[in-house]
């Protein structure tokens, strides 16, 4: 599984370029590493853990919700959506949100902690995406199912997993692990990718479909 890391190493999956004087391409770093094949993984601190630590299901959640984002994201430009790029600036902020997951307070240093810290300010950020959005929107009255085209239905989708992210990192955030600012981000994300789904639908002209009791 691949881990957020604050440093980005370099992707084995870019090719090097050889220029005109070099003979031959430079061999492109292995994607694999066989540091994890006993059950362990580092975090950025350099501990060891198992990789069932919560601290690695939590990595494993922001990277899902990077992934899912990452496909909203791709059927929204198909639309010609002007939030995409919100969407991927949301993507990267999930780096940092990994970054700070990765640094556990209980074995960093300061040096760790001046490179992982995350703010208040993308919080506010996703508050003030979430008004904007919302004042455009018809009230809503009934429940609502995820549906309303690919792109609402995607964002729905993402939201669904940033639920689940947020749900992994609560317990670090009370175990002293991680910044609270990061379990804030995540609940106003949820927040923000349902105010954008149904935002989608509507600009796209498509019908949200809502919850009907079954007659049993």
């Amino acid at each position: 599984m691949w881990r957020l890391s604050p440093v980005p190493p370099l992707s084995p999956h870019v090719l090097c370029l050889r220029s005109p004087d070099r003979a031959a391409p430079e061999r492109a770093p292995r994607i694999y590493t066989r540091t994890g094949d006993s059950g362990f993984s580092s975090t950025f601190t350099g501990e060891r853990r198992p990789k069932g630590d919560r601290i690695f299901e939590a990595l494993g959640a922001t990277d899902e919700l990077s992934s899912a984002i990452g496909l909203a994201g791709e059927f929204s430009s198909e639309k010609g959506h002007t939030f995409v790029d919100q969407l991927h600036k949301v993507q990267c902020m999930l780096q940092d949100v990994g970054s700070n997951l990765a640094t556990p307070l209980s074995s960093a240093r300061e040096a760790h902690l001046k490179r992982t810290s995350f703010s208040e300010k993308p919080i506010l950020e996703l508050e003030q995406w979430i008004d904007s959005y919302s004042e455009q929107l018809p009230p809503l009255r009934t429940f609502i199912l995820p549906s309303g085209g690919r792109s609402s239905a995607a964002l729905h989708f993402s939201r669904a997993v940033c639920r689940r992210a947020e749900r992994c990192v609560v317990p670090l955030v009370q175990a002293g692990e991680a910044d609270p600012n990061v379990a804030k981000y995540l609940n106003r994300l949820s927040d923000y990718l349902f105010v954008l789904a149904r935002y989608a639908a509507m600009k796209e002209g498509k019908e949200e479909k809502i919850y009907i009791k079954p007659e049993l």
